[in-house]
């Protein structure tokens, strides 16, 4: 019975996986991607080269404007 559940579940949340696509990068996200160091991103960051919101102490990038901004650097 119990591993009739986790199955169900699991098939749940496979349905619904799309819903739950990733909006949003952090800072170390990006300069993972762009390969640079974090003063760099940071600084990408405070130039407004992208959107971006404060969050408490984090601040997220939207993957929209920062692919649309990387894509026109290409």
């Amino acid at each position: 019975m119990f591993e009739e559940k986790i199955e169900e579940l699991n098939q749940l949340l496979e349905s619904k996986q799309g819903v739950f696509d990733k909006r949003t990068y952090t800072v170390d996200e990006i300069q993972d991607i762009l390969s640079i160091s974090k003063p760099s991103a940071y600084n990408l960051v405070k130039q407004g080269l992208f959107r971006s919101v404060r969050i408490g102490g984090s601040i997220r990038i939207s993957k929209k404007s920062f692919d649309e901004w990387l894509d026109g650097q290409l």
